[in-house]
């Protein structure tokens, strides 16, 4: 039929006239995704991963990706990074959205010249030893979480192969973390990587009849559907304690913080709220219940990952929908597959700041932790006391940036080390977007935030300059000695915006 096409288009150039749909060349990539064709009955059903490696041709040099809702019980990393050591390839840059000690393999991967580049907002155990004794070829590159998000976005992260560990899945790749015998919860760490890499492969261990429901990653992104004996153990997703701290020291800290958050003004009907898996930050949420309950106050939303004991208090009614990017424990993998109010969140829509409805900017009160606090208040999550890798930003520095009021937790002091230092050994997260500071033995609040200063004074909240804090912390450490390190770069600390934060060095020993 002629349909009167000119043989020249602007912005596509030269029209091919071929006459088969499936082979014409109208085709054009857009903001870094890749447009799929396959022919009607196309099979995405492949035998094993090293067939799919094939046939995707892989190269050296090539970027692949992984996310971490399985978190220390993920097996599909693993699972596909010994098939790429197999075939020989090298140059491979690993962009994990978190890496754990179950993932050993990389360090031997690292050695022999396999992964010479790691992208990741997180990372512990033996790779982050790996890496901070410089055994990677190139600085690991630690982002945030909403960061990642946006570097996939932008084009900055280029994705060769996304390798999506998929608990329900079926024969066309429709994917969701909810059925299955490793069924993990949200997958919101997934959905950047399947809607921009080059190649997108579900990996599962539950093929069910299709279509699979409920669907959270769609098949239209998927190009291939691999089934192998296990993905993971779904115990390995439970983050922290997950248990309120019993310590009489936390539970101080606990108590302090909820005078901190009753004298901010923020808690109003319909405020929004996030904190961690920590024991600490668990005693912080224990005490805003019970302030939530007498003062009949309810919340709108809670974001972040999810743990079971958030999820109580949105099933007793003390907030309205809960945000989940990732699951902490089974008890919030449980309630994402039955509560409606508990809602699917990407990366992308948890912590980009480059989108329209960004979670994070509409938070009220963000409860967080940290290995060390400067007196510019700048925090570091990311290297310990000795200057070794330990974990990294997360969705650390996103929140801090969003939320109206952002609180650290943490005692002042832990075996004679201390929390705060003249500066930071990596800064993670910038003391601007950081207001206040609360440990067993007072309180600091930013300087910045005059109007927080004043609100405390009003309702006679004792606090004190950070420097007076640092004081008190050290007449019972003293001063550390000053991490030793040398001039070779092992890790860049990138902020959201993508820009650099802090460099890591190599550590001397």
């Amino acid at each position: 039929m002629d349909r009167n096409i000119p043989d020249f288009i602007e912005g596509y150039g030269e029209v091919k006239r071929t006459g088969n749909l499936f082979d014409r060349a109208l085709l054009k990539e857009t903001a870094g995704r890749n447009v799929r064709m396959y022919e009607p009955g196309h099979n995405k059903m492949r035998e094993s991963i090293a067939e799919v490696l094939r046939e995707i041709d892989l190269k050296d040099g090539a970027t692949v990706s992984f996310h971490h809702h399985l978190r220390n019980g993920d097996f599909v990393l693993n699972l596909v990074m010994s098939e790429i050591e197999k075939m020989g390839l090298k140059d491979i840059t690993v962009a994990a959205s978190s890496i754990f000690p179950c993932h050993e393999i990389l360090v031997r991967l690292i050695d022999n010249g396999t992964v010479t580049g790691i992208k990741t907002a997180y990372m512990s155990g033996p790779v982050a030893c790996a890496v901070s004794e410089g055994r990677l070829k190139n600085p690991a590159v630690l982002m945030t979480h909403g960061g990642r998000a946006r570097s996939i976005m932008e084009g900055e992260t280029h994705i060769d192969a996304a390798f999506i560990a998929a608990p329900g899945c079926d024969r066309l790749g429709n994917i969701n973390g909810v059925t299955g015998k490793a069924a993990c919860g949200a997958l919101g760490y997934a959905i950047a990587d399947a809607e921009y890499a080059d190649k997108v492969v579900a990996i599962t261990d539950d093929i069910v009849d299709y279509p699979l429901y409920p669907q959270e990653i769609k098949q239209n992104v998927v190009d291939y559907v691999v089934k192998v004996d296990s993905i993971g153990d779904p115990k390995g997703i439970v983050s922290g304690t997950t248990q309120v701290t019993k310590d009489p020291v936390g539970l101080k800290i606990a108590s302090d913080t909820m005078k901190v958050l009753a004298a901010s003004g923020l808690l109003k009907e319909g405020f929004s709220f996030q904190t961690g898996a920590g024991g600490i930050s668990l005693a912080v949420a224990k005490e805003l219940e019970t302030w939530m309950k007498k003062n009949e106050i309810k919340g709108s939303f809670v974001s972040g990952g999810i743990t079971g004991y958030i999820v109580n208090m949105m099933e007793e009614g003390l907030f309205k929908a809960l945000y989940d990017v990732q699951c902490f424990d089974l008890e919030a993998v449980r309630s994402y597959r039955e509560n409606r109010n508990h809602l699917p969140m990407s990366a992308d829509l948890y912590g980009n700041p480059h989108n329209s409805g960004c979670v994070t900017n509409d938070l009220d009160i963000v409860i967080l932790g940290a290995t060390e606090v400067d007196l510019n208040f700048n925090v570091n999550v990311t290297t310990g006391s000795d200057g070794r890798i330990m974990g990294g930003s997360g969705g650390h520095a996103d929140t801090a940036a969003g939320a109206k009021l952002t609180v650290i937790v943490s005692k002042l002091f832990s075996a004679r080390t201390p929390l705060i230092k003249d500066h930071v050994t990596t800064l993670t997260t910038p003391g601007k977007t950081v207001d206040v500071i609360v440990t067993e033995r007072g309180t600091a609040v930013n300087p910045l935030r005059q109007d927080l200063i004043e609100q405390f004074k009003k309702k006679n909240l004792p606090f004190m300059t950070i420097e007076e804090l640092k004081e008190v912390s050290d007449r019972f450490t003293g001063t550390p000695n000053p991490v030793k390190t040398d001039d070779k770069i092992v890790a860049i600390s990138q902020y959201r915006d993508g820009s650099v934060s802090d460099v890591i060095r190599k550590v001397i020993k």
